[in-house]
């Protein structure tokens, strides 16, 4: 703790209170959960892709990275930076969900190979940008009861327009975050922000992701063994 120029109380990125704050906790969670899924559906074929290996085990390997990346960036203090990586773990919820979702409409008996995932697995083809993949997701009659609940409000907005506030600098203070010598009054709050954001971020992935893999099964879902909230 310290004091700025102006008399007001601020937190050290070395401090205790900055470096044990809950997010650090949360963020190892969601990194361990990654990890163990990852490894749960190895040997689970992708349907509709000629991939041995269950695409999704790389998919949240990768995420597991981005958040171990994010968890070393906060630690340095730089806030800007992390959220930079917050907007990568964003899309690629969203590419992860298209992805599982334009399988789940087009894979058939007819249609083993589904094409245009297969040639971005291959490098052969770019996936759609990402306004037509959010609309593809929106606007899926399989996904609606998800959806209506997680559009409840503007949260994912929200998330997404601080996610490239801080990714474009659009604001000066997002310059000032990333920068672990300044004293700012509070930069805990803004970890307290990201905290929420990661937690949304989180629910939305797998509410959607469990909708899709579920449909017309009765399953338990793979959240009650090793990952708490609390």
């Amino acid at each position: 703790m310290g004091l700025n120029a102006n008399g007001v109380r601020t937190v050290d990125v070395k401090s205790k209170t900055y470096q044990e704050h809950r997010v650090f906790a949360e963020l190892g969670r969601y990194t361990d959960f990654y990890k163990h899924l990852a490894m749960s559906i190895l040997s689970f074929v992708s349907m509709g892709t000629k991939a041995i290996i269950n695409v999704d085990t790389y998919a949240y390997s990768s995420v597991q990275g981005t958040l171990e990346s994010i968890t070393a960036i906060l630690h340095s203090g730089r806030i800007d930076d992390a959220y930079a990586l917050l907007r990568k773990y964003y899309d690629s919820s969203t590419i992860n969900i298209y992805a599982n979702l334009y399988l789940s409409d087009h894979f058939s008996i007819d249609n083993f190979v589904v094409e245009k995932i297969e040639n971005w697995l291959q490098g052969k083809e770019k996936l759609p940008e990402y306004r037509i993949l959010s609309q593809y997701i929106r606007s899926s009659e399989k996904l609606k009861p998800i959806t209506d609940l997680l559009m409840v409000d503007v949260r994912y907005k929200k998330i997404r327009d601080r996610c490239n506030d801080h990714t474009h600098y659009n604001f000066f203070r997002h310059v000032m975050l990333n920068d672990n010598e300044i004293h700012i009054k509070n930069r805990v709050q803004w970890l307290d922000v990201f905290a929420h954001d990661v937690l949304d971020l989180f629910v939305c992935r797998f509410s959607r992701k469990w909708r899709v893999a579920t449909l017309g099964k009765v399953v338990v879902p793979p959240f009650g063994r090793g990952f708490s909230q609390a």
